[in-house]
């Protein structure tokens, strides 16, 4: 089984978090047993976790070159697992995969959250008395549950993350195989050699992305956000909304210009959108002060304040609330709005204080570890932080959170830094630009509605000009925030963004 995410961002732990991947110098079933119960009981839904077998740390790092695995023994370790994996209750079988590192061979333990959890193993796989155990993970320890935390666990037995549930809705027809290259070579997998055309079911399933037993697989709903042309279609009104008010909801509430709603997979709705603020919003100013040689760079917005709330709004949402993301723009703010709220374990005081939210359960645990493996995310309980950093270092006001009691939203507004706020950010999008679009732009504009896969060759054709003709109009609109296009090479889609004068 080839791992869904590259071998050396587990070893330099990249993209996973420290406490989800461990390091063994060698094979011990008894404590590795013990860490993968805990991985797959994922009390803190956290997404499981990584055993490295042949791998030696100091420090938490792991030292290389790796010390490796011989060829015989790592026939020997997947045999003994075979046996190991049914003194579990309920059975559970972790993936693994054979990774070749500094010439050497390591084994891989892919420990995911399990479906049936609460899990136990015997507190040595070894031994003739063979006494269940349940685990979970403590920090990066896995220790034995009692008490409070054996409730907690037996609790979260039913309550498997929405992204993480099978979806009989979903068939494999659904699932793009283009989508789904695009992230397997972005993250550097070898299961991008798959020929997923023919095996895109055998590629899910080591993905860990379909549920139930053979005769009735199901694909997951995380499946679906990430990997299909309309995840609307599962998930009603998945999609970004974008209404700006150039003089303010309160001043002039009828003054309003509306993007067109942004859709498609989770990942593209996120870039196009921040296509949109990065070229329609964002404003620099660059001082050169008198007695400096460094010149001072300060935004109207700092784009990775804004990234890490549009991406926290699409990674936290409730895919079964049929509401939109609503991102407002504001000569003052900018809001940006999803449904459901934060969770519960989250103290109302904590929202206020707006520093710091961190959550005992996740919505959509996996939807956010591809998000991180796709560098959208920094990580769990960062996003918040990461944003008030940012703000504070452009010399911008701390943004604000606001929920109600029974956590049905989350709104974060983002303040504008005081010294652009007499710039009207928003008017020339809507009067200067649209209005500039030429016969021949309009045209292009038609045909991408018609097909958001069309190549310059196929418009240049329909339209009767050539491709370095049609490649100079759509890097025009690009740069004017009429058109984003989801990635360069041929798997890309076109989105549009703003509203033509024929709308």
């Amino acid at each position: 089984m080839a791992l869904p995410i590259n071998i050396e961002e587990l070893l330099n732990k990249q993209k996973v978090e420290s406490n989800r991947i461990e390091f063994k110098k060698g094979w011990n079933p008894v404590s590795i047993y013990h860490s993968i119960c805990a991985f797959a009981n994922d009390i803190d839904n956290i997404g499981g976790g990584y055993i490295l077998v042949g791998v030696e740390e100091e420090n938490g790092i792991a030292k290389r070159p790796v010390a490796g695995v011989q060829l015989e023994q790592l026939d020997a370790i997947q045999k003994e697992m075979i046996g190991f994996n049914n003194l579990m209750d309920p059975y559970y079988a972790p993936r693994i995969s054979v990774e070749e590192v500094d010439g050497r061979h390591i084994l891989v333990i892919w420990a995911y959250s399990g479906a049936d959890r609460p899990y136990a193993v015997p507190q040595d796989v070894t031994a003739k008395l063979k006494k269940p155990v349940y685990y979970i993970r403590y920090g990066t320890s896995s220790i034995e549950a009692k008490g409070e935390q054996l409730d907690e666990l037996r609790e979260l037995a039913n309550r498997v993350p929405f992204d993480d549930r099978g979806n009989a809705e979903i068939t494999s027809k659904d699932i793009s195989v283009l989508l789904l290259h695009d992230y397997l070579t972005k993250v550097n997998s070898r299961l991008v050699d798959e020929d997923l055309t023919h095996n895109l079911m055998e590629v899910l399933d080591q993905m860990e992305l379909l549920e139930g037993p053979t005769e009735r697989r199901r694909i997951k709903n995380v499946a679906a956000m990430m990997f299909c042309e309309h995840p609307e279609k599962f998930f009603p009104v998945t999609q970004i909304d974008i209404v700006l008010f150039p003089e303010g909801r309160e001043k002039n509430p009828n003054k309003i210009i509306e993007v067109p709603p942004i859709k498609g997979p989770v990942p593209q709705m996120i870039t196009a959108a921040l296509d949109y603020l990065k070229t329609n919003v964002i404003k620099e100013r660059i001082i050169k002060p008198s007695d400096d040689e460094h010149s001072l760079h300060h935004y109207n917005y700092p784009y990775q304040a804004l990234e890490e709330a549009v991406v926290n709004a699409m990674y936290h949402r409730d895919y079964t609330e049929r509401e939109p993301v609503e991102i407002t723009i504001e000569p003052d703010r900018i809001s940006i709005l999803s449904y459901g709220g934060p969770d519960r374990s989250i103290s109302m005081e904590a929202i206020r204080e707006a520093k710091k939210l961190r959550a005992r359960r996740y919505r959509n645990r996996r939807l956010g570890e591809f998000l991180k493996e796709l560098d959208l995310t920094e990580g769990r309980a960062t996003g918040i932080p990461t944003i008030q950093n940012e703000l504070q270092k452009n010399g911008s006001p701390a943004a604000a959170i606001e929920t109600d009691e029974f956590r049905t939203y989350f709104l974060i507004d983002i303040f504008c830094r005081e010294d652009f706020m007499e710039e009207n950010i928003t008017t020339d999008v809507a009067e200067n630009v649209i209005e500039k679009l030429t016969e021949r732009q309009k045209d292009i504009l038609r045909l991408i509605t018609q097909n958001a896969h069309i190549t310059a060759k196929e418009i240049g054709s329909a339209i009767g000009v050539s491709d370095s003709t049609i490649n100079r109009e759509t890097d025009w609109m690009q740069e004017k925030g009429i058109l984003s296009r989801t990635t360069k090479n041929r798997y890309g889609k076109w989105i549009i963004l703003l509203p033509t004068q024929d709308e």
